[in-house]
């Protein structure tokens, strides 16, 4: 299939824009520390009983690429959990989507890589986009948006890494299996230290039961199985590509806030939505149509 990747990068923002609701419930009674030692130990012992094949082919490249991703990939969900703490689920999701912006520069800080510029510009729209649907513009800047800021930076830096390993033969599968089993023992860690010390702030609103099932929804779908779909997918498109389209999220995010936390969507929130997927066809179809252009004029 032509657009294979970029169908199941989309699958991936679906399961994420859910997430940023599932992640509000989860610390209604959990410490953010509590959420992500919990979310990535189960995702890792689901994803290893099903991987057991992948495992065995596994090379000291895969292995280092895994250690590498999956602390880059705590410490990006840390930031994003610590902020959704102190902040709204809405600008949660618009400041983690400015690693659309980041991902194309990455590249060309360290490896002078040149920018593709409709990717570019679909990133800078996506932006745009997701800023619409979220942001209040009221320049309130608090302790949250800078941890989710902070987020939206090291998200950028798995986005990339990730196609990086991928493009010098790591496995997929059981690179996301070491990333995520690397996230768990940090997370155990973590999450051990702080309990005992009793450090870590509960937001509140939620039953406990309400966010030990939001935990585990995390962990099966919005890990174990988004964390997979994103390896295999971005193992067919571009990184810049796969950042434009997996910051759908917040507009998905948005629509089951709406759904689900019954928050109101606005027009600005409508506007967003389509100027988000204004991006993904200006990312994704424009090249293909100026080679159009020019295979018309040469005829």
């Amino acid at each position: 299939m032509k657009y294979q990747g970029e169908i199941t990068l989309l699958t991936v923002a679906i399961i994420w824009g859910s997430g940023f609701v599932a992640s509000e419930l989860a610390v209604g009674s959990f410490t953010a520390f509590q959420v992500l030692g919990l979310r990535f130990i189960l995702s890792a012992i689901l994803l290893a009983l099903f991987s057991i094949r992948q495992l065995q082919k596994l090379d000291r490249r895969t292995l280092f690429s895994g250690i590498i991703l999956g602390s880059i990939l705590y410490v990006a969900f840390l930031f994003q959990t610590l902020g959704i703490t102190y902040t709204t689920p809405s600008k949660n999701a618009f400041l983690t989507s400015v690693n659309v912006i980041i991902v194309p520069f990455i590249g060309w800080l360290l490896y002078r890589r040149p920018i593709d510029r409709y990717g570019t510009a679909g990133a800078f729209m996506a932006v745009v986009g997701v800023g619409l649907i979220s942001f209040n513009f009221d320049l309130s800047v608090n302790i949250g948006d800078l941890l989710t800021l902070l987020c939206a930076l090291s998200f950028a830096f798995h986005i990339f890494f990730t196609d990086d390993f991928l493009r010098r033969g790591a496995e997929p599968v059981a690179l996301t299996v070491l990333q995520l089993s690397t996230a768990g023992v940090l997370g155990g860690g973590v999450a051990l230290l702080t309990t005992a010390q009793q450090f870590g702030e509960v937001k509140g609103g939620t039953t406990a039961l309400a966010s030990f099932l939001a935990i585990v929804y995390l962990a099966f779908f919005s890990t174990t199985l988004a964390f997979l779909l994103q390896t295999l997918g971005q193992k067919a498109t571009t990184a810049t590509r796969a950042a434009v389209i997996m910051a759908t999220e917040a507009v998905f995010g948005t629509l089951f806030s709406a759904w689900l936390l019954h928050e109101h969507l606005t027009l600005r929130a409508i506007m967003g939505s389509a100027f988000v997927f204004a991006a993904i066809i200006v990312a994704e179809l424009k090249p293909n149509f100026r080679r159009k252009i020019s295979v018309r004029e040469s005829e």
